[in-house]
């Protein structure tokens, strides 16, 4: 078989595309041609558009009114036309989408009457305090005249001649030698009032509450022998206080003493030292607690 044969024998459409045309051109001819229609209704669209910015124009015009701002400071409105224009392929998109801004357009437009609304109440209400303080201020008048001033009674002739002796024993052109002399008769004699006062004060003793545990050699240990051992240090500025026996283990217990010592006379390597030199009865000491009164 020669090729001829085998492509007469192939069911291909090759005169497919000018089908295609010829069936488009039939359906445009028996539905009309549609772009007038999405011309008309891009022309909508764009009408509605032009109609939501003049009234955001005029809203934001009468918050221009009412605040007065600066001419920088206005706020910019963006014309929604230039960014999108509806196309004929895709004319319900567009059209959602012009309308779903229009809809944040007139949420924007409320929300600044609110504003405009809030700002117009705040200043009539400063107006109003600044027109009850302008009352306050100025002196109410009766009948077109201010009331007049009370009169002050006059001084006792008294204390006018005490005033004009004083005024005589002012001297002018005197020195100030004499002012520095009292000034510093004055600090001296107060410096040593301050001195004296503080001196008779009870000067503040520091304390301390030491708790001790005294610990034995075994547990055949006189307990009460070790207590009056320890009890017998006595120097000044150590009280001692209350004690018991802990009992550590194996039948062994330890004497838990407390005492109250000046800080600047007694101190806890004294007391170790002190109650250690007992070695007959005393293995260690440990300090248990240490608090400051």
């Amino acid at each position: 078989m020669t090729a001829a044969e085998c492509l007469a024998q192939e069911r291909i459409w090759f005169d497919k595309p000018r089908y295609d045309e010829a069936e488009r051109q039939f359906y445009e001819r028996m539905n009309g041609p549609t772009q007038p229609k999405q011309d008309t209704g891009a022309n909508s669209i764009l009408q509605d558009i032009a109609r939501a910015r003049e009234n955001i124009q005029k809203s934001l015009a009468g918050l221009k009114t009412t605040l007065q701002p600066s001419r920088g400071s206005a706020p910019k409105i963006s014309n929604p036309s230039h960014h999108s224009s509806p196309s004929g392929g895709g004319g319900a998109a567009d059209y959602g989408e012009l309308a779903a801004r229009m809809k944040d357009l007139e949420l924007e437009n409320q929300s600044l009457h609110k504003v405009v609304q809030e700002l117009r109440s705040a200043l009539s209400k400063v107006e109003s305090r600044v027109s009850a303080l302008e009352k306050r201020t100025t002196a109410p008048t009766v009948n077109g005249t201010a009331p007049t001033a009370p009169q002050k009674a006059p001084p006792a002739p008294a204390k006018q001649e005490e005033e004009d002796e004083d005024e005589d024993d002012i001297d002018l052109f005197g020195s100030d030698e004499e002012v520095d002399e009292e000034a510093e008769r004055l600090k001296e004699q107060r410096l040593q009032e301050y001195a004296a006062k503080k001196a008779k004060k009870p000067a503040l003793i520091a304390k301390s509450s030491i708790l001790l545990d005294v610990k034995p050699w075994d547990d055949e240990t006189d307990m009460a022998k070790l207590e009056e051992c320890v009890r017998s240090v006595q120097v000044d500025g150590l009280l001692w206080g209350a004690s018991k026996l802990v009992p550590v283990g194996y039948g062994i217990k330890k004497l838990q003493i407390n005492c109250v010592v000046e800080d600047d006379k007694v101190g806890t390597d004294f007391l170790e030292e002190a109650i250690t030199k007992f070695e007959d009865y005393v293995q260690s000491v440990d300090v248990a607690a240490f608090n400051k009164i």
